[in-house]
């Protein structure tokens, strides 16, 4: 992944190997070897978005080649049941507890990760999401679906929360020159984890089942290992700048733009002000409308555009045989796979956008471009435009990317930098809330709409559209209020200075730039992107090639 400890970390004495004071950069080090060590953990916990690849194997770990259905089965007695295969609905909470422990997870040690460094914390994520993987296997390999939960959804979803956050607040420290560009490099890598770990487990699978068995434990295990290996790299290429450093010649915003500070809100502060639960607000809602559209993909191209995906423009969703909605399944799975590659292009897109125009400016372009694609995406389905129907859509999963990615950024800019990893991690509960708002809202929709006797095509989503799009109106007025903090919630300039006192005792030299976070790609820097940066690109290339059916 990075270099570990070689022309970087201070060994400071009595300093243990993980604690902070350990990894602060001494003159030499580059910065651009920090964000390939955060996206070396990011692709890793980015998995979670993929898990849905192992629940038709494991609905089926007991019957092999079909599942042993039990009629009476509950969703109590399958989380203990050994002679009864699960449903897909059963297995389907541990996707709900991944965000769910994610968002609380940030939340409750977003601040413990601020005092003792992002390599501790990347330490412990790697533990739990690794160890997590491995719990779950000897879930599957005992049929145990509390197992399952506990080990997967539970511990793993611990690890997902301290892992997405742990480089944050270090990246922003690093590039405050390009605060978006940087939080989106390693944000982009939760989004395309599934584009390397979907795949790569589908292919374990393959290798490993037998006529006994459907092979997700042997793979559970296998991942688990590379994760770790992979998660280990990037936890111990963590490097954090000494207090007060700066890059050569850069000169902080603040004449430029009073939407960015230079001071600093405590964590004990920074949810009591109105811009918290505001930016709380603009989170939320841009996710819940882009996670419900993440939710319905494939069902809503099948759907709307049913027969004319295989060449029959006549023909309706109802019309279909089996085999026709088996090869129009193929093509949505296309289709929700170029969706991904939009999320993650947008992560790193608009947060390095949001540099040259302004966070608020990014999140106004979200919500009024959101506003008008969902307005005429019915529009776009009665016509029958399947080209512009899926550009449209792609641009708002670009967007949903973005708002992870350029997040980060807004809070520095409005709370300083001291918190901003702990104050990001409170923040995450807006995500928690809206993975359950979002898919909960547009599938009830859905639900009502069949129950009121519409047919499957466009009318059956129109009313979901413009639901959403008023989400996004919502989020709109919110953004509008975001407005620069009183100076009542800054600390004083004593009171951060007591804050960094350690991390400038354990730095030599005084506060400027040290030398350090100079150059650009040398060599190390190369391999170490290279090490992250080959799997993704493999990544890409599987998807494009599934995304050809689309347009073929």
């Amino acid at each position: 992944m990075t270099a570990a400890d070689t022309s970087g970390a201070g060994v400071v004495a009595g300093a243990g190997l993980l604690d902070r004071e350990r990894i602060i950069a001494q003159p030499g080090f580059n910065r651009w070897l920090v964000p390939p060590a955060a996206l070396a953990i990011h692709l890793c916990i980015g998995m979670a978005y993929g898990f849905s690849v192992f629940w038709l194997p494991l609905s089926k770990s007991l019957g092999i080649s079909a599942s042993t259905a039990c009629p009476d089965l509950t969703l109590a007695s399958a989380l203990f049941t050994t002679s009864c295969d699960w449903r897909v609905a059963d297995l389907g909470w541990i996707y709900t507890l991944f965000f769910v422990l994610l968002g609380c997870s940030a939340a409750i040690w977003g601040g413990w990760l601020e005092r003792v460094g992002p390599r501790k914390a990347g330490f412990v994520s790697a533990c739990c999401w690794c160890g997590g993987i491995l719990v779950a296997a000897v879930g599957v390999m005992t049929h145990q679906l509390w197992l399952m939960w506990l080990g997967a959804g539970v511990i793993g979803g611990i690890g997902l929360g301290l892992g997405y956050i742990s480089p944050v607040s270090t990246l922003i420290k690093w590039f405050p020159d390009r605060r978006g560009m940087a939080t989106g490099m390693a944000i982009m890598g939760f989004g395309g984890g599934a584009m390397i770990g979907a795949p790569l487990a589908n292919l374990l699978m393959n290798y490993f089942k037998t006529d006994t068995s459907v092979g997700v434990w042997q793979t559970f295990v296998v991942m688990a290992v590379i994760y770790f290996v992979f998660m280990m790299g990037g936890a111990f290429g963590y490097r954090i700048p000494p207090a007060g450093w700066r890059p050569e010649g850069w000169t902080a915003p603040a004449a430029k733009s009073s939407m960015i500070t230079t001071k600093h809100v405590h964590l004990r502060d920074a949810h009591k002000t109105k811009q918290f639960w505001l930016i709380w607000a603009v989170l939320c809602l841009n996710v819940s409308a882009g996670i419900g559209v993440l939710g319905m993909a494939s069902p809503m191209l099948q759907e709307i555009f049913a027969g004319s995906l295989i060449g029959l423009p006549d023909v309706g969703f109802a019309q279909l045989d089996a085999g026709q909605k088996a090869s129009i399944a193929t093509i949505a799975a296309g289709f929700a796979g170029l969706l991904s590659l939009f999320n993650i292009g947008g992560r790193f897109f608009w947060a390095s956008l949001s540099d040259k125009i302004g966070r608020k400016n990014t999140y106004f372009t979200f919500f009024i471009l959101g506003i008008v694609l969902y307005a005429a995406a019915p529009t776009l389905a009665d016509m029958g435009n399947k080209a512009l129907f899926v550009l449209a859509f792609g641009i708002i999963l670009s967007m949903y990317g973005g708002g992870f990615a350029t997040i980060p950024a807004y809070l520095a800019d409005i709370f300083g930098t001291q918190f901003v990893g702990a104050i990001h991690g409170r923040l995450l509960t807006a995500w928690a809330t809206a993975g359950i708002v979002g898919p909960v809202v547009v599938n009830y929709i859905r639900e009502a709409q069949i129950s009121a006797g519409v047919a499957p095509g466009p009318a059956l989503y129109t009313g979901t559209m413009y639901i959403l799009a008023g989400m996004l109106a919502l989020g709109l007025i919110a953004n509008l209020f975001v407005r620069p903090l009183a100076d009542k919630w800054f600390m004083s300039d004593a009171e951060v200075a007591s804050l960094q006192a350690k991390s400038a005792a354990a730095s030599a030299g005084p506060s400027g730039s040290f030398g350090i976070g100079r150059g650009g790609f040398d060599a190390k820097a190369a391999l170490a992107w290279a090490v992250v940066g080959i799997p993704l690109l493999w990544g890409v290339w599987v998807t494009l090639k599934a995304t050809l059916a689309l347009f073929g």
